[in-house]
């Protein structure tokens, strides 16, 4: 997966922001609330960091082409970071990042999911 079809793929999410920041990343909210960062692997391939369940994190975090996410999963967070399709295969790729927007946006105040105008089944 490029970074281009990366952030395609988070634009086309309802309600979303982008903003590049941390040395490049390409981080993706909704909300506020950080749902995907993309570009933090140390590697030439693209990093892809989601939020999961603590299940699918215990899971998938020793996983080949996976990894517990820099920082996040440092400080008891449920991220992982997706290096490649060794485990995942990228169309399982966008159901984790459709599953982390759902996450963190159902995690979003009342008032919050009425300012952006999100209907409850968004989430």
């Amino acid at each position: 997966m490029t970074i281009d079809e990366f952030d395609q793929f988070c634009k086309s999410l309802p309600h979303t922001t982008h903003v590049v920041q941390w040395g490049d990343a390409h981080v993706w909210k909704i909300g506020g609330k950080v749902f995907a960062i993309g570009g933090w692997s140390g590697t030439e391939q693209i990093g892809i960091t989601f939020k999961c369940t603590p299940q699918t994190f215990q899971l998938l975090k020793d996983e080949p082409g996976l990894r517990p996410a820099p920082y996040l999963a440092s400080r008891g967070m449920s991220w992982l970071q997706w290096l490649g399709p060794e485990t995942v295969s990228v169309g399982e790729l966008l159901e984790h990042l459709w599953q982390s927007y759902r996450l963190v946006g159902a995690g979003l105040t009342r008032a919050k999911k009425r300012e952006l105008g999100a209907d409850a089944d968004v989430f």
